[in-house]
């Protein structure tokens, strides 16, 4: 098959794969068509094994599997060490993590604690700056960063809380890494995605009713699947789009230019 979209061969980082659901493990199964190396990060040796039934369900192999606490920098600085040890230079990075304590996704947002609101923004949202800093000493010859946001970063969804604070914080990390990395050839983009089941999705409170406003009032008048937010991380992690940086892509069948 033609290489098209240039990815063959090219080393990805995928970080956020938590089971078959998961956005990222819809990035991979793409990059995998592609024929781009992929190395995944995991936090907890429960994430391991999880990680490691998944790829062999699937038939996808990964090149390298290593450890990565996205809350500790020491442990970021290590693992992109070690995959550059490994597999050499990183071409892209896919960074799919995202997370809030439940209490602070139940309680009205004015609730919210002072270290839930920390915890969400660390995790959720500064865990892009530290992994994009120590990406970018090996992607030498340039390359591209992608991670996932929501509409609720751009606008209130009700029920989203200090959720859509944290991808707020994203989407201007992605705008303001955009600008520091550009001089280094490296990209940096956000996938907007349409909700989807994911295990992150199950503590939003008003999330069906998304599904449901999304099929009554979107443009295309369906959902989004996982496949579609996969092929096109694809396209945003590949040399085809290089004259992209710092833009919030939205694949959300068309629900964000609604009124």
């Amino acid at each position: 098959m033609e290489d098209i979209l240039k990815l063959k061969g090219k080393n990805i980082v995928i970080m956020g794969v938590a089971n078959e659901r998961s956005l990222a493990w819809g990035v991979a199964k793409s990059l995998h068509q592609a024929g781009a190396k992929l190395t995944f990060t995991y936090r907890k040796e429960r994430s391991l094994q999880k990680l490691t039934k998944l790829l062999a369900k699937s038939g996808i192999a990964a090149e390298h599997i290593v450890a990565c606490d996205i809350n500790e920098d020491e442990s970021i600085k290590q693992a992109f060490a070690e995959i550059n040890d490994k597999a050499g230079a990183i071409y892209g990075v896919v960074h799919s993590i995202a997370f809030a304590h439940a209490e602070d996704l139940k309680a009205d947002f004015v609730d919210t604690s002072r270290s839930g609101y920390a915890f969400a923004q660390d995790t959720s949202a500064y865990s892009l700056v530290a992994v994009a800093r120590e990406a970018k000493p090996f992607m030498a010859e340039g390359g591209s960063i992608i991670t996932m946001t929501a509409l609720g970063g751009e606008r209130v969804l009700d029920g989203y809380k200090v959720m859509g604070i944290a991808k707020a914080s994203l989407e201007a990390s992605v705008k303001y890494l955009a600008l520091d990395l550009g001089a280094d050839n490296i990209r940096v983009n956000a996938i907007s995605a349409g909700p989807i089941r994911t295990l992150a999705a199950k503590g939003i409170p008003s999330f069906n009713q998304m599904l449901h406003d999304i099929e009554t009032r979107a443009p295309l008048k369906r959902n989004v699947t996982q496949e579609e937010v996969g092929d096109m991380s694809m396209i945003m992690l590949s040399p085809v789009s290089r004259g992209v940086t710092g833009e919030i892509v939205h694949v959300d069948s068309g629900y964000n230019i609604m009124a």
